[in-house]
């Protein structure tokens, strides 16, 4: 019988985020699931919708950036369907108190409000600069990016940028999991940087950490054999029962 993934994508991102994985895992023999979040606009709601949706009792499970902390709310909702996890290129923070959270909220609002006059596109070419490595800059996988993006509407990203305001603190619940834990990075990831993933790593005895060389925040589409790889070994560990 098939083993079964879900692989779940960050903000504005889509099943092209994973394209590599997806067929890397399919050849594999594990059967692959990416989710659509459609206008849903809190972390709690999207991981309902994903296990309402998911292809089997039991699953793997895979986010990255935003999609991580989905992952981690259906850990909270049904721990017990979950066999294995994998977190990419994200945080277990609520938004930071004070300044640095109206920072954070007031970039955000930036940008929205650029996808509002001027169109995803035009958004992306300005937000995706910090999520790449600067060698790639303009190039192919930026495009991508950049193609992917203008796939969401302001509408959209309006939900999501409400959900990773409102995001909760995960902290507690990581002395909850059970089952084997991937932790992974882009080296050069600026936004989800490696030491917020150490950090992780060292409060989640067992787990495993992998940094992914010559590479910013989009780390599945900018190393997308590394992560094949490790996603593959993360699957080919046995899960407790």
């Amino acid at each position: 019988m098939h083993s079964h993934c879900i692989l779940l994508p960050g903000l504005l991102c889509d099943e092209a985020v994973w394209a590599a994985q997806v067929q890397a895992l399919q050849a594999h023999g594990v059967a692959c699931q990416v989710p659509s979040y459609g206008m849903l606009d809190s972390l709690q709601d999207m991981a309902r919708s994903v296990l309402e949706a998911a292809p089997a009792a039991r699953f793997s499970l895979a986010g990255h950036s935003m999609g991580a902390r989905v992952a981690l709310e259906v850990l909270r909702l049904a721990p017990q369907r979950v066999q294995r996890l994998a977190l990419l290129d994200t945080g277990i923070d609520p938004l930071p108190a004070g300044e640095a959270g109206e920072r954070e909220r007031a970039r955000r609002m930036e940008l929205l409000g650029i996808a509002r006059e001027r169109g995803m596109r035009a958004m992306g070419r300005e937000w995706a600069r910090g999520m790449v490595h600067p060698s790639r800059w303009d190039g192919p996988v930026f495009e991508s990016i950049l193609e992917m993006l203008e796939r969401k509407t302001p509408a959209v990203y309006e939900a999501q940028i409400r959900a990773l305001l409102d995001r909760p603190d995960a902290r507690p619940l990581l002395a909850t999991l059970r089952c084997p834990v991937l932790l992974g990075c882009g080296r050069d990831d600026a936004w989800s940087p490696l030491a917020r993933h150490e950090e992780m790593h060292a409060l989640l005895p067992g787990s495993r950490l992998s940094a992914f060389e010559h590479s910013g925040h989009m780390v599945t589409m900018e190393q997308p054999q590394a992560v094949s790889d490790a996603l593959i070994g993360w699957m080919d560990e046995r899960p407790q029962a």
